[in-house]
């Protein structure tokens, strides 16, 4: 039996037996671009059931089926992490949710300050790059990408139980470290380009949740600073020990 060479995500469930109906755009990508035929071995997954692996039963223009042979990883879940980021520019946004889903976030959410320069997102192609590095990554769990909230009313109703790593570009050169226990519900929050206002960063400094930590020695960009937030919360506390 070959191996897969394609992984695809599907909203379906999966099982043994199970069969899989293909949308065109789906059906296009792997008969299409990736020259998949009938007998073919996909890698599938959905967030909820693990990887498994599926043959090439039907292959169209238009669609295909595939059918559930054999589950080849269980259901992975990342730690309890949410990345919190003000979105920047459109390139470099995709590349955090990319690389948010690949380092073990759970949860992604844009957040709007007072110094966001964009005022919106498109949630459901954000979510479509959170797919593909799932996908790219060998990961079993996608990542809910939330629509873009202000950070004061995000503040306001934050859950006691979970502890914010907050990023603060103000503490360059500190000796600030994160200190916190296995275990715990945690978030990240990086802040835009032009950083924190002075408002914001005093409610973050006296929020009853907040950790003030430094990303060392030099001011880091946005998308730079979520991949080394997320390395420094892996390596202390989460699944990368």
């Amino acid at each position: 039996m070959k191996d897969a060479k394609v992984r695809l995500y599907v909203e379906h469930p999966l099982g043994i037996g199970q069969s899989v109906p293909l949308e065109r755009e789906q059906a296009h990508y792997l008969f299409g671009v990736m020259r998949l035929a009938v007998g073919a071995q996909v890698a599938l997954i959905n967030g909820k059931d693990g990887e498994w692996r599926a043959e090439v039963v039907e292959a169209g223009k238009r669609g295909g089926r595939l059918l559930c042979a054999a589950q080849t990883k269980p259901l992975q879940m990342p730690p309890d992490l949410w990345l919190l980021f003000a979105p920047i520019k459109k390139a470099r946004t995709d590349f955090i949710v990319e690389k948010a889903t690949e380092m073990g976030a759970a949860r992604i959410l844009p957040v709007q300050t007072a110094y966001t320069n964009s005022e919106r997102i498109r949630q459901d192609r954000l979510q479509a790059h959170a797919v593909e590095a799932a996908e790219q990554c060998g990961g079993t769990y996608v990542p809910e990408v939330a629509e873009l909230q202000k950070l004061d009313r995000l503040l306001a109703d934050w859950p006691e139980e979970r502890k914010i790593m907050f990023c603060d570009e103000a503490e360059v050169g500190s000796a600030k470290r994160l200190g916190a226990a296995e275990g715990e519900k945690w978030a990240i929050l990086i802040g835009p380009e032009g950083g924190f206002s002075p408002e914001e960063r005093a409610k973050l400094h006296a929020h009853p949740q907040a950790h003030v930590v430094a990303l060392g020695p030099r001011i880091l960009r946005a998308d730079t600073a979520a991949v080394a937030a997320m390395t420094i919360w892996q390596q202390a506390l989460g699944d990368w020990q």
